[in-house]
């Protein structure tokens, strides 16, 4: 049974977005959501990676947007942490990987009664163009495209 989540925050201070949310399946299903770029290409953008595990460097594509995408640190199946060039306020993103203007969004993943409770923390907006413009972006696209991901999983649990 699914149950109602709270939608994301913004930490103005930390310069982070923040959410967490119950999934009503088990750990290894919603690790495989958040970390084989088949799945995340399901609900959310196409994720492509030159190869599997940390240092893995790719793009993720949104209709007319890829960003550059890198696998920044994985602990199975507790946490994965990704950094992307996903700055709105800017428009375009840049061709190749920067990570002086990249901000990092780690999954993390914890059992509980029910399924598995997953908060995703996007930190590093003190770097974009425009902090504020970005963390509010962020804060609904992480509503919206985690909402997808609850009801993907769930519907496959």
């Amino acid at each position: 049974m699914s149950i109602a989540n709270e939608s994301a925050v913004i930490d103005d201070e930390a310069f982070a977005v923040r959410r967490t949310i119950h999934i009503a399946a088990p750990v290894p299903r919603v690790w495989a959501a958040v970390t084989e770029p088949a799945h995340i290409s399901e609900w959310f953008g196409r994720v492509e990676l030159d190869g599997a595990g940390t240092g893995a460097e790719g793009s993720m594509t949104f209709p007319g947007r890829r960003l550059p995408l890198r696998v920044q640190a994985i602990d199975e199946p507790r946490s994965v942490t990704y950094l992307w060039n996903n700055d709105d306020a800017l428009g375009e993103p840049p061709a190749e990987f920067d990570e002086g203007t990249a901000t990092s969004f780690t999954f993390t993943l914890e059992a509980v009664q029910g399924g598995t409770r997953l908060t995703v923390v996007e930190t590093g907006f003190e770097r974009t163009s425009d902090a504020g413009a970005n963390m509010a972006s962020h804060r609904a696209g992480w509503t919206i495209e985690l909402d997808k991901l609850v009801a993907l999983v769930e519907a496959g649990a």
